[in-house]
């Protein structure tokens, strides 16, 4: 059996510092911590892996672009013998303030089309998450651009501080098996 961590996000350098790619930013700290590179590519994405406790646990950062998340991740899942209960995937959420991260075990896509990608290839909304707020659209703002801007260096103090809180309870689900434990610990 392996664990899957799923960052969220879109390829390439104009998108690397935006808020929909703090799914990415979270899993390529996560790298960091565990002197890791993105070094292989498979099903349209990069992932690294590593071994804890004598468990496979594989970082993914899809390559499909964010509304196409679930081609990417459904296939590695089937490929790497991973169950929805073994996934957990971290993503940006509006309706969080930024510094602020929530888990959840299951829920719909509340309008997140890489999270609405990933129900719709996995047949179910039954998967572990790690929403991290990147907060509301200011008044003349769309929502997209909202989320294809970089955060203003005011608040990357409180981005640093929600992106380490997420790694911690993917830490701690790693290290205790249950997300229900994590979720009450960490929410």
């Amino acid at each position: 059996m392996a664990k899957m961590i799923v960052g969220l996000g879109n390829p390439g350098r104009e998108y690397s510092n935006t808020k929909h790619n703090i799914g990415f930013m979270a899993v390529d700290r996560l790298a960091q911590n565990q002197q890791l590179v993105f070094n292989k590519t498979k099903h349209q994405a990069l992932i690294t892996d590593f071994f804890l406790n004598g468990e496979k646990i594989i970082l993914v950062k899809p390559q499909t672009y964010m509304n196409l998340s679930g081609q990417a991740v459904k296939p590695l899942m089937k490929d790497m013998n991973v169950t929805p209960n073994d996934l957990v995937v971290i993503y940006d959420d509006m309706d969080l303030p930024i510094g602020k991260i929530r888990l959840r075990q299951k829920g719909s896509a509340g309008g997140h089309n890489g999270v609405k990608s990933l129900i719709q290839n996995l047949g179910t909304p039954e998967f572990n998450r790690i929403k991290v707020g990147i907060g509301r659209p200011l008044e003349f703002e769309t929502v997209t651009q909202h989320v294809l801007s970089s955060f203003l260096g005011i608040y990357q103090q409180d981005v640093d501080a929600s992106i380490n809180q997420a790694i911690d309870a993917v830490k701690d689900w790693l290290n205790h098996h249950n997300f229900l434990n994590t979720m009450n610990k960490f929410n």
